[in-house]
């Protein structure tokens, strides 16, 4: 059984501030007599569900397509993080996160977020001494349940210190179906040439071991 982690792309998403957000027009339609029922997508590729490559951040960053996909897809471990702040190293600590951690995703309050339209600027994310905890952990993904991975308003230290090191940012996953353990996640970004980014399909599989069962 696979659990999807995705949101679905639509209007009715929130969007980050400045962005256009996600435009889906019918352009032709069987129903009006057309020949085929064709669709025209328009979006910010940081919308949704999707994936950050370095060079959201550096000029000279690798782009999308050039991203890993062994990375992509292998063991995760999910943690729920409870509270309301954000979170840290010292977060990171108290958490059951195996030392062979490779693909790493926050479950958080964020994923009730998604029940809204308009953006919330109080979403939980990861402070910059996280982001340095995980990097020091060589972890080679990291998720979180909202549009960005880093609290609002700073100053992109979280994202610099992740990428910098090249680790992949998956950001906006919808958490609501999943609890912590052990699963094997299948992430696949849209092949976009020399894109920051791009909006990606994401699915977790359940294993035996649980994190109850980590010694």
């Amino acid at each position: 059984m696979f659990i999807d982690i995705s949101v679905k792309l639509s209007d009715r998403i929130p969007a980050w501030p400045g962005s256009s957000g996600v435009s889906i027009t019918r352009v032709r339609s069987i129903e009006r007599g057309d020949a085929t029922t064709d669709s025209y997508l328009s979006c910010d590729v940081h919308s949704g569900t999707h994936l950050d490559a370095p060079a959201h951040i550096f000029a000279d960053g690798a782009t999308v397509d050039a991203l890993s996909l062994e990375s992509l897809i292998g063991p995760a471990t999910v943690v729920e993080h409870d509270a309301l702040g954000h979170i840290t190293a010292t977060t990171l600590e108290r958490m059951v996160i195996g030392s062979d951690t490779k693909r790493l995703l926050f479950k958080t309050q964020n994923s009730s977020l998604w029940n809204r339209k308009e953006f919330a600027k109080d979403f939980i994310g990861l402070t910059a001494d996280a982001a340095e905890w995980i990097v020091r952990r060589k972890i080679e993904v990291v998720g979180i349940d909202y549009l960005s991975i880093e609290p609002f308003g700073q100053n992109l230290g979280t994202h610099s210190i992740l990428l910098r090191s090249g680790v992949i940012i998956l950001e906006g996953l919808n958490m609501s179906s999943v609890t912590s353990g052990q699963y094997e996640m299948i992430c696949l970004p849209i092949r976009l040439a020399g894109a920051e980014g791009a909006p990606a399909r994401a699915v977790l599989k359940p294993v035996t071991m649980t994190l109850k069962d980590v010694p």
